[in-house]
C-alpha cells in the first residue's frame, strides 16, 4: 500500500472516530445530565441488547431515544448532505467559494417548504414538505440551467450569474408569501429561516434518511468522473464522458440531498461552503477521498455546532444555524481574503 493510501485511510478512520466522540457527546449533553453508561445503557436496550433493569430510568430513556437521538442523527444527515453538495459545487464549478446556495437550490428549497406551511398542507401531512421542498429546489435548478444554456452549452461563470438571479427571484417570491400568511404559521417560517435541529423526531429522520442516503451513495460512485469534470470540459470530451449529463446530474443530486437537508432542519449556512474547502486543503482535491471526507466531517461539525448551542445557553439554546454562521464567518471572510491575492 502506497503511503498516500496510508495516509487517506488514517485521515478517514480519524474522522470517523471523531464523529463517534461528537455524536455520543450530544447524547449526554443538555438541560437534563444523563452519564455516557447511562445513554450507552439505553441504547443497547432499543436495539435489543442484554442491560440491566437499574442502569437507567425511564425518564432518562425517553430524553436519549426520543429527543436526543433524533436530533444527533438529524445533525449528522445534514451535517454531511450540506458538505458532500458542497463538494460537489466547489468541483463543478471549480470554484472554492461555491455552494449549495450558488444555484437557487437552498433558496428553491425554502421556497417550496414555505409554500406548503402557507397552504397549510404540511399540517395534513408531514411528507407534503419535503415533497414541496425537493420540487422547489429542482424548479430553481431548471430556472438556472435554462437562463444560462446557450446553443446546448453552459458557461459555468454563466451558470452562477443564473443562480445568483434564482435566487434573488425566489427569495422576492417567499417574502411575498410571507405577506399573506397568518401569525401563526409565520412563526413556522422563522424555523426555516434560522435553521435549528429542535423538536426533531423520528419522523423527521425517516423523512430525510432515504433521499440523503441514496443521493450521497451515487454522488461517491460518481467521485471519478467528477475528478475528470474538474480538468475541464475539453479533457472530459477527450476521454470520452458526455460533459453536459454528469454535470447536471451531479447537480440533480446536490439539489435532492439538499433540498431534503432544508426541509427537516431549515436553510443551514456555511457548512457546505467551509468543511469541503477544509477537507481539500488537508487531503488534496481527488474526491474519491474528498466526498466521504467531507461526509464525515460535515456531519461532525453540525453536531458539534448543535451542542455547543446546547450548553453555552441551555437555558435558550442558540440554534444551530447561528452558531454555524458564528463558527464559519471568520473562515468565509480567511478565505475571501485569500482569493483576492488570485483574483484582484
Amino acid at each position: 500500500m502506497s503511503a498516500r493510501k496510508q495516509k487517506n485511510r488514517f485521515f478517514l478512520s480519524g474522522l470517523t472516530v471523531l464523529l463517534v466522540i461528537v455524536a455520543c457527546f450530544s447524547l449526554t449533553c443538555g438541560q437534563i445530565d444523563i452519564p455516557m453508561k447511562n445513554t450507552l445503557a439505553i441504547i443497547a436496550y432499543h436495539i435489543g441488547l442484554p442491560v440491566k433493569s437499574g442502569d437507567f430510568n425511564a425518564q432518562q430513556a425517553a430524553v436519549i431515544w426520543f429527543i436526543r437521538m433524533p436530533r444527533m442523527i438529524i445533525g449528522l444527515l445534514v451535517g454531511a448532505a450540506l458538505a458532500i453538495s458542497g463538494a460537489v459545487m466547489q468541483g463543478v464549478f471549480s470554484n472554492p467559494l461555491a455552494g449549495p446556495s450558488m444555484i437557487g437550490v437552498s433558496s428553491g428549497a425554502a421556497m417550496g417548504a414555505v409554500l406548503a406551511i402557507a397552504l397549510g398542507l404540511s399540517a395534513q401531512n408531514a411528507f407534503f414538505l419535503p415533497a414541496f421542498a425537493f420540487a422547489g429546489s429542482i424548479l430553481a435548478v431548471v430556472l438556472t440551467v435554462f437562463l444560462s444554456m446557450r446553443n446546448g452549452k453552459i458557461a459555468v461563470m454563466t451558470l452562477l450569474l443564473a443562480g445568483i438571479a434564482v435566487s434573488m427571484l425566489l427569495g422576492a417570491l417567499t417574502s411575498g408569501i410571507l405577506t399573506i400568511i397568518n401569525e401563526q404559521k409565520l412563526q413556522s417560517y422563522l424555523f426555516w429561516i434560522i435553521g435549528g435541529l429542535d423538536y426533531r423526531r423520528w419522523l423527521h429522520v425517516y423523512i430525510a434518511a432515504g433521499p440523503i442516503l441514496i443521493g450521497m451513495a451515487i454522488i461517491f460512485l460518481l467521485s471519478r468522473h467528477l475528478n475528470i469534470l474538474v480538468l475541464g470540459e475539453t479533457e472530459a470530451k477527450n476521454v470520452g464522458m458526455p460533459v453536459m449529463v454528469f454535470r447536471m446530474g451531479l447537480l440533480f443530486l446536490a439539489a435532492m440531498v439538499t433540498s431534503t437537508s432544508v426541509c427537516v432542519s431549515g436553510n443551514i449556512g456555511f457548512v457546505g461552503l467551509v468543511v469541503p474547502h477544509m477537507m481539500r486543503l488537508l487531503i488534496g482535491p481527488d474526491h474519491r477521498i474528498l466526498l466521504p471526507a467531507s461526509a464525515l466531517a460535515g456531519g461532525a461539525f453540525l453536531v458539534i455546532c448543535d451542542s455547543l448551542g446546547r450548553i453555552i445557553l441551555p437555558a435558550t439554546e442558540i440554534r444551530v444555524g447561528i452558531m454555524t454562521a458564528i463558527l464559519g464567518t471568520p473562515y468565509f471572510i480567511y478565505l475571501l481574503r485569500k482569493m483576492q491575492k488570485y483574483y484582484f
